[in-house]
């Protein structure tokens, strides 16, 4: 090893060490960018010195009233600027944000205050009225309530508790951050969706979320001066790190409470958006957007696109209309996306509907992974044929922590030195991995193993069909079958025999869809649809 076996002299020190924590982004953009706009949302424009200072405020208020580092803060709240505000403010006085999604029933939201131990929450006032009803069914100490009103959104404060305005007033604009002295410290608190139980909690690094939104710079091709749109729930994976991420490029975080396709071209036209994340629900919903809605803009608008395969159909559509689109893919157990479809110039030739193929795969690991691969039952990588299935399994520093209070699901979730997913997929002969189902969502039929993203793409790809979702269906000869659940376009209206004639033409027979129901789809606030509601659905027909 030459003079390196003795390193005398050479040991980690303030000057040449400091914890990676995603506050030192915030602090570097202040003093480079202070009359740069940070957050804008309608009439509000703030700066990076107005919105430094009131993440300030906001780190000593919650330090005058108790909060000791290591406590948890909880929000809930829609992508406003005080949401915003709470991803730095709250890991500035050392404690530990617990952003909570907004559309989780009372139950359930009372768990989670009682389960990652909250001693504040800042709540929109649409959102109170559930939350006094959650702090009721709480087993422990009641948090503090901070009420947020929002009047550019029209909702008004009841009254009943300590507004935010008045509340940062009590701060001081002067307060020393506590910046973490170690960066495996926890930053945030996210819960999963708990579809088949109570949901878990995830713990969040500082060191995780500052590569992790270093990385997504990268993997983004970002350079200075983003127009970032706030589309991703702040609550879903933290907005994927990208509120953390703005600052280090001097980013303008544009906030949006509702999310309709009127706000959206609005946003794209008027603020100048350049980036925005988003479900493929989205993308939907901009590609048939009514004409008395869309705006034009002159820019490219650079979209990352996750939380189900897109399909290429929409893909196609959307790349001619001002996006472009790169499909990445992760879970809240990776800070979101932590896998990205990277563009090779060997695919500029594509063209339609192969090119949108190409791009709906999920691709390879982002730059702050280690490594991102499909392995089966014995931890090997499956065979590069783009045929043999196996589950995604994750390694790096964009994985979590591990869950809450619950040593042993972590340590399942960690069994072989990888992050298991849950995630079925392909590997392609270069490398790039796509995305065959959830475990939970094969459909076995007859002892035929179906995808049931397969059988949706090529439904999507029905000029009537405006979003769908496949499941099993008992069936006593084949045990399960698919069936579609359907939402069709405005003004379009093909028969149940069409679609699977449609299907049949395209599919294998086993695999086509044996019935198919038209009806508005079960969603969740993150726009991914709630296949545990339409399986229970399909029983019953």
């Amino acid at each position: 090893m030459g003079w390196l076996s003795n390193e005398t002299g050479l040991g980690r020190c303030e000057a040449n060490f400091a914890p990676l924590t995603p506050l030192s982004f915030l602090r570097r953009a202040v003093r480079i960018w202070p009359d740069h706009p940070a957050v804008v949302y309608g009439p509000i424009r703030r700066s990076y010195a107005e919105y430094t200072e009131r993440v300030t405020r906001l780190a000593s208020a919650l330090a005058k009233i108790g909060v000791r580092p290591g406590d948890v803060v909880a929000t809930i709240l829609p992508n406003l600027p005080a949401q915003a505000e709470a991803h730095f403010g709250v890991p500035a006085c050392g404690a530990v944000l617990n952003s909570i999604n907004t559309r989780l029933d009372v139950d359930t939201i009372a768990y989670i205050l009682d389960h990652g131990e909250a001693k504040v929450v800042l709540c929109d006032p649409q959102f109170i009225p559930h939350l006094a009803e959650a702090i009721e069914l709480m087993e422990q100490d009641p948090p503090t309530v901070i009420e947020v009103a929002d009047l550019h959104g029209g909702a008004k404060a009841f009254g009943d508790y300590l507004e935010y305005e008045a509340f940062l007033a009590t701060g001081d604009p002067g307060f020393d951050w506590i910046m973490p002295e170690d960066e495996w410290e926890s930053l945030a608190l996210n819960y999963t969706s708990g579809t088949t139980g109570r949901p878990k909690g995830v713990v969040y690094h500082h060191r995780g979320a500052y590569l992790n939104a270093m990385g997504q710079v990268l993997s983004w091709r970002m350079v200075l001066h983003p127009v970032y749109l706030t589309i991703v729930p702040l609550f879903h994976c933290n907005g994927w790190c990208h509120t953390w991420m703005m600052p280090a490029v001097g980013g303008t975080v544009v906030c949006c409470r509702d999310i309709t396709a009127k706000a959206l071209y609005t946003a794209f036209a008027d603020e100048g958006v350049t980036h925005f994340g988003g479900a493929p629900i989205v993308l939907n919903m901009l590609v048939n957007a009514a004409e008395e809605d869309r705006r034009p803009f002159p820019q490219t608008v650079e979209v990352f696109t996750a939380g189900a395969p897109p399909a290429p159909a929409t893909l196609a559509k959307i790349e001619t209309m001002g996006f472009n689109v790169t499909q990445v893919y992760g879970l809240t157990e990776t800070y979101g996306p932590d896998v990205e479809c990277a563009w090779q110039g060997s695919w500029d030739h594509l063209k339609g509907d192969e090119r949108a193929a190409r791009k709906a795969r999920q691709g390879v690991g982002m730059p702050f992974m280690d490594d991102v691969t499909v392995m089966d039952e014995t931890m090997q990588v499956v065979p590069m044929d783009g045929t043999t299935k196996g589950e995604i399994m994750h390694r790096g520093n964009g994985v979590m922590k591990g869950y809450l209070k619950a040593p042993k699901a972590t340590k399942e979730a960690f069994e072989g030195g990888y992050f298991h997913s849950g995630d079925i997929a392909v590997l392609h002969p270069d490398g790039y991995l796509q995305i065959a189902d959830r475990a939970k969502d094969i459909i076995i039929s007859g002892g035929e193993n179906i995808s049931s993203v397969e059988v949706e793409n090529t439904l999507m790809a029905h000029e009537s069909v405006l979003l769908c979702a496949v499941v099993a269906k008992p069936d006593d000869q084949w045990g399960e079958v698919p069936c579609a659940f359907v939402e069709l376009k405005p003004g379009h209206t093909p028969s149940e025999t069409d679609l699977i004639a449609f299907a049949r033409q395209r599919l294998a027979g086993f695999k086509t869809p044996k019935k198919v129901v038209f009806e508005e789809l079960p969603k969740t606030s993150t726009g991914k649809i709630q296949k545990f509601q339409l399986r229970a659905r399909a029983k019953q027909l």
